[in-house]
């Protein structure tokens, strides 16, 4: 068999068998898609043995080691793309509110666990090309290995080129993903540890600890609710309706009017009668104080029901490139086509549509009418679920262009052979969350940086598995059985699981007790300072409403990431000057 044909086959063997053994779980527990890791390991091993698998000699990489490589560098960017495109769009407001406790300890994690492993080194138990492999197995963080392993070939090169033996000194890129592979196993389990210990020593309540979630919550923002109210008050009867305090000022919507028997859309020229039945839409804090002044609550919830009028309520999504940008308010939708806009939905989370709210691509707009004002409306709007669910093939490539041009700028460190690069773990990464921030913007509106979800989690699932199938393959076909039964492997295990437990733990205990932070967020936060989605799957599994436990992970998840990619490079520069070799 050829050498495409049959990297292809060893690559596929080995997603297969590492998603198959990624969904075996034990009390919801299990290595997700590190599975594919050890899988290739296996692959990479036996196809060694039995087809002559070699990826490196003595002179350098094969070509069946240079396609490999490739692959796994290209997974490799396409998975950190997909997460810049994913977390971009809420990176900047999670530094608000209350990022700033949450990702401050996630940085003394960082700092510890990057202290742990330097100690390891510098005591002499670990070289620097096996202390950046299991630190970053040990945080299970996959970009960290490819940040690391990149950085450790460019000094290997440099190295080389110097005339010194690399390999001697500690730079060796076979040698790092054999270590991230000793260290993952206790990296997923030393986090549910650290959750169930913290649990145990505090004798936490779970049920307890999400009642003072949603307390928490809904003590920092207003709610939406709906309500029924009754016109009784003679200040407001034969008045229009926007002579209700809040009306014009948008704090909240009167999505429908129920007058006798008869269901009418409001407007804010409509004139109150009394008697009317008013549908009210927003915060509880802004609409309790009409309740008290126009009349009171009309207790059943069927006074102001669609169901036998001709007034429905629909979801409009926004596709309409033209109006993608404009202001809610410029479409004068209400006075065109006779309708309400009573929510705006982005991002999973709901909004009172005022005139100068600026619509997004996806955008999900609540509107109340007759079916076929509505249906004028949404022809504005777009509610294409063709464009909703297209993947645009020019704004990736255009991010994947610019991300690895920005991670190819060199930065120079002094005393350092090899500069600091965010290469290609990192450059892709940054600009991927710039872009679905920003890119609308830069490109006046004429490139979309929205991807769909499924689109997205294609792009990311694909790209992981290629990399760590391949990362698992060359160590496998490199000697990592024999450096498991007959080198370091179990002092890189151990050392791994120093590295993860120690920071977590700590940090853990001393963000409960003394920040105060809430238990399920606190487990959340955890998941996301090692990035590792089997583990926030367990944090969400404690709680009957996950809502808690993913909003500690996402709101530290891209500072995370991006400092974890960091990290190793950072921890080799401090090690190269403290040996003497730059």
């Amino acid at each position: 068999m050829s050498t495409i044909p049959f990297l292809t086959l060893t690559i596929s063997i080995a997603a297969i068998l590492g998603i198959l053994l990624g969904e075996v779980r034990y009390r919801g527990i299990g290595l997700g898609i590190g599975g594919v890791l050890f899988s290739g390991i296996l692959v990479g091993h036996f196809f060694h043995e039995w087809f002559g698998l070699t990826v490196r000699t003595a002179e350098g990489l094969t070509s069946a080691g240079e396609i490999l490589t490739y692959v796994q560098e290209f997974g490799l960017i396409l998975f950190v793309y997909a997460i810049g495109v994913q977390v971009g769009p809420s990176f900047f407001a999670s530094l608000r509110s209350m990022g700033a406790k949450l990702i401050g300890w996630v940085v003394i994690i960082i700092v510890m666990g990057c202290s742990v492993a330097l100690c390891l080194h510098f005591i002499g138990i670990v070289k620097i090309d096996a202390m950046v492999g299991m630190y970053s197995g040990a945080i299970t963080n996959t970009p960290s290995l490819g940040a690391a392993n990149q950085m450790i070939l460019d000094m290997q090169n440099v190295l080389g080129q110097q005339g010194i033996d690399a390999k001697a000194q500690g730079f060796d890129e076979f040698i790092v993903p054999s270590a991230y592979a000793m260290a993952y196993p206790f990296g997923v389990c030393g986090i549910l540890l650290t959750m169930i210990l913290i649990r145990i020593i505090f004798r936490v309540n779970i049920e307890e600890e999400g009642r003072k979630y949603l307390e928490s919550k809904s003590a920092g923002q207003g709610k939406f609710i709906t309500t029924n109210v009754t016109v009784l008050s003679k200040e407001f009867i034969g008045k229009p309706l926007s002579a209700i305090p809040g009306v014009l000022e948008e704090t909240f919507v009167c999505s429908r009017i129920k007058r006798d028997h008869e269901l009418i859309v409001p407007h804010n020229n409509t004139v109150l009668q009394e008697n009317d039945i008013l549908h009210l839409v927003g915060p509880k804090d802004k609409i309790d104080p009409v309740i008290t002044t126009v009349g009171k609550v009309v207790e059943s919830i069927f006074s102001t029901t669609t169901r036998g009028t001709n007034i429905v309520v629909q979801r409009i999504v926004v596709t309409n490139n033209a109006v993608i940008g404009k202001e809610f308010g410029t479409l004068h939708l209400e006075e065109r086509f006779d309708v309400v806009a009573s929510r705006l939905y982005r991002a999973g989370v709901q909004f009172i549509p005022s005139h100068d709210m600026k619509l997004q691509f996806g955008d999900s707009v609540n509107v109340i009418g007759t079916k076929e004002h509505i249906a004028s409306a949404a022809k504005v709007l777009g509610n294409s679920n063709a464009a909703l669910h297209k993947v645009a093939m020019l704004p990736i490539f255009i991010g994947l262009v610019l991300g690895i041009l920005l991670g190819s700028i060199p930065i120079p460190v002094s005393g350092v052979p090899a500069p600091l690069k965010l290469g290609i773990a990192g450059g892709p990464l940054v600009m991927a969350i710039l872009l679905s921030r920003f890119g609308e913007s830069l490109t006046f509106k004429r490139i979309r940086w929205f991807m769909p979800a499924a689109g997205l989690s294609a792009l990311r699932e694909i790209g992981i598995t290629l990399f760590l199938s391949i990362v698992g393959v060359c160590a496998g076909a490199n000697g990592f059985w024999a450096t498991l039964t007959q080198g370091p492997g179990v002092t890189w295990m151990l050392c791994g699981a120093l590295v993860t437990f120690i920071p977590i733990f700590v940090v853990g205990i001393l963000a409960y007790k003394i920040s105060k932070v809430n238990y399920l967020v606190l487990c959340g936060m955890i998941a996301g300072s090692m990035t590792d989605p089997p583990a926030l799957a367990f944090a969400n599994g404690l709680h009957s409403n996950p809502e808690a436990s993913s909003l500690g992970y996402a709101t530290v998840y891209p500072v995370t990431m991006f400092l974890r990619i960091l990290s190793p490079q950072v921890m080799i520069i401090i090690a190269v000057l403290c040996s003497g070799l730059g």
